[in-house]
């Protein structure tokens, strides 16, 4: 069958798999969110936490996916375990660096200015840094995601939910019937993911980015 008929065909699985991938790749990044903003917070303001917190957020990106979802088998076993962990920490060194990046960026004389005006710590935080910073940090959390979607796709390795099994199974089977449909149906929905992901973080920073730091 050619591939719309494929696609027909398979209409109700696929579409299964589509929404567990987006539905794993949007938790891992949400987790990675608040984890890694969380970091940021603790070491921004020294460069030295810094430099360690986003050196170990780079080694662990640094290992090889199918290495890391390999090693992940023993202790978590196969399926979504594995493939969430995996996901989290990939996402996490864009969003470290970024948080950590954004907030050391903003203006002192603006932070001075709201501390000479009597707010504490806290409300410079939440009312100053973070908001100038969110821009920089939305850019971390975008860019984590396509990582994220992309490597979702490898988690079919471990049994891991969404389109990699389409991927998998099309390529275990090249030659055969329907091989060549399966692998471009994997595909084809990762990058329409990836593409209305990014759509969505977009309007996100349109609604949520100050209007007088707004480009």
């Amino acid at each position: 069958m050619n591939f719309w008929e494929y696609l027909r065909s398979r209409e109700e699985l696929l579409t299964f798999e589509t929404w567990q991938h987006a539905s794993m790749v949007f938790q891992c990044v949400v987790a990675a969110l608040v984890i890694g903003v969380a970091i940021g917070l603790l070491v921004y303001r020294s460069p030295r936490l810094s430099a360690v917190a986003t050196g170990a957020a780079g080694a662990a990106f640094t290992i090889p996916s199918l290495a890391l979802l390999g090693l992940l088998i023993t202790p978590l076993g196969l399926g979504v375990a594995p493939s969430v962990v995996a996901l989290t920490l990939y996402s996490l060194l864009p969003i470290v660096r970024n948080t950590v990046v954004g907030l050391t960026g903003v203006d002192r004389t603006l932070v001075d200015a709201a501390r000479g005006i009597g707010m504490g710590r806290a409300r410079i935080l939440l009312r100053v840094e973070l908001p100038l910073a969110w821009p920089v940090i939305l850019t971390g959390v975008r860019v984590a995601t396509q990582l994220a979607m992309g490597i979702g796709a490898i988690a079919a390795y471990v049994s891991g939910p969404g389109l990699g099994e389409q991927i998998f199974s099309g390529l275990g089977r090249l030659g055969g019937a329907n091989s060549v449909n399966m692998t471009l149906a994997g595909t084809l929905g990762v990058i329409v993911l990836a593409l209305l992901f990014d759509a969505c973080f977009v309007l996100i920073g349109r609604l949520t980015t100050p209007r007088g730091i707004r480009a």
